[in-house]
């Protein structure tokens, strides 16, 4: 059992992110063993077969399964809510090479496999090809689909800080899942490896939505990570679900593009992540948001660099 428990500041200073290096090894685990994540099989499916000609031999050796350590430089935590992937792997690529060598040794020990040699006799060097191993993944399985995990996750975070202000720390905790429960100032993860207490003294709470990780939830506990929970946010079941054909009657009452930017709205998204998404042009879903905005059936908002859309009453009406 691992027990977070909140002091009188806490709650105050828990906080969200969305990490996609975690997505880019939780990913490559469900291609290592996609028998383990059936929710994931229409993503499966289509990204298989576009990374067989990869080598990805440093990335397994980097990110193995199991063992009570897992080296951190792979992925380290986030310093703001929603980084990109590049931003993610420059900071990879800049993990001194000494880190590199000790981090492996500690997951090995004496006992380095030959995947992994490469770390402990020229981190610099290997650390370079792992980063190009990384990227290259992403670009093949995850890039084209980041618009569609991406609205998912930003969901997630806008539906899970209204409920902490709104409501309270018991209903933003309770269902963040099945092995995780909230009493009294402390939420309790179930888990049989360890048992771990940890007092977050002010630190507050790093809350990490995941498509990847499901069914589990990863703590994290050790530096230099701050004390974060990474889980399966909540509609992951449904991600990779085709969206259903409808009627053609809001296309007649606000147009074909409008009407199928108010439903890809379904989650909050971005100009342009609904670009990616749709395949149209930023300019011209701009131009649509802008009526749609005027119209009531939208609503803006500003997230850092982003300006993030978001369905309201009104057009959630439109969209049975």
């Amino acid at each position: 059992m691992i027990r977070y428990r909140f002091g009188r500041d806490d709650l105050l200073r828990t906080r969200f992110a969305i990490a996609p290096l975690m997505e880019l090894l939780g990913a490559f685990y469900v291609l290592r063993r996609p028998e383990r994540y059936t929710v994931h099989r229409r993503w499966v499916q289509w990204a298989a077969p576009r990374v067989p000609e990869l080598d990805l031999s440093l990335l397994d050796a980097a990110a193995p399964f199991g063992g009570p350590y897992w080296p951190v430089f792979v992925s380290p935590p986030p310093r703001e809510p929603h980084p990109t992937i590049e931003t993610e792997l420059d900071r990879v690529a800049r993990t001194p090479p000494g880190q590199v060598k000790a981090e492996i040794t500690q997951r090995y020990g004496h006992d380095v496999p030959d995947g992994a040699r490469p770390f402990v006799d020229d981190p610099a060097r290997a650390l370079a090809a792992l980063v190009a191993q990384m990227r290259a993944l992403w670009g093949a399985a995850l890039a084209p689909r980041w618009p569609t995990i991406s609205a998912l996750l930003e969901s997630e975070l806008t539906a899970r800080a209204r409920s902490l202000v709104a409501v309270g720390s018991r209903a933003a905790f309770a269902d963040l899942h099945p092995s995780v429960t909230w009493e009294a100032g402390c939420l309790s993860v179930r888990e049989t490896v360890r048992s771990v207490d940890v007092e977050l003294a002010g630190r507050g709470l790093l809350l990490i939505p995941s498509a990847f990780t499901w069914p589990l939830v990863w703590p994290r506990t050790d530096p230099p990570w701050d004390p974060a929970l990474v889980y399966p946010p909540a509609g992951i079941g449904d991600i990779w679900e085709p969206a259903p054909a409808g009627d053609a009657s809001l296309e007649s009452l606000i147009g074909r593009r409008r009407a199928r930017i108010l439903r890809e709205l379904d989650r909050p998204a971005a100009t342009l992540d609904l670009a990616g998404r749709m395949r149209i042009s930023a300019g011209g879903i701009s131009d649509h948001l802008s009526v749609l905005r005027r119209a009531g059936l939208v609503t803006r908002r500003r997230e850092g660099r982003r300006v993030v859309y978001a369905r309201t009453l009104a057009g959630d009406a439109l969209c049975p």
